[in-house]
């Protein structure tokens, strides 16, 4: 990407509030597939070819500017995705999530929200971070 931004001479326009909202932009044309469309079962068996190659453009597109939004930020994306899922995981452990769609604050009880909450605070500040 950075190739690619620099042959074209666009290094001046990649600024992170630039990269951003052409990010929102993409993604307000990836919702307009689905608008309209109601629920769609997965894999999209009743969509056309055509479709589906559209929907993938769209997908990269978002795709390019957060990994170019990313490496201008200086933020190693793998890292910290990782990083994320590790958090995520500790944030809603299997025994409390399974089936569930509720948010971190309505699954857990006091002490476990507690204990929870230390350790992902713990991890923020760097010391689960050797985890990642």
């Amino acid at each position: 990407m950075a190739d690619f931004a620099k042959e074209r001479d666009w290094d001046q326009f990649h600024s992170p509030r630039n990269l951003l909202l052409a990010m929102v932009g993409e993604v307000g044309e990836l919702s307009e597939i689905f608008q309209w469309k109601g629920e769609v079962p997965k894999g999209l068996p009743d969509w056309e070819g055509e479709e589906k190659q559209h929907l993938g453009e769209e997908l990269s597109d978002v795709l390019l500017y957060l990994i170019r939004l990313s490496d201008i930020c200086g933020v190693d994306l793998g890292k910290a995705v990782l990083r994320k899922l590790e958090l995520n995981a500790l944030k809603y452990p299997v025994n409390l999530c399974k089936g569930s769609y509720k948010k971190y604050k309505h699954i857990h009880n006091n002490a476990t929200t507690t204990t929870s909450t230390s350790i992902i605070n713990d991890s923020k500040n760097g010391v689960a971070d050797n985890a990642v």
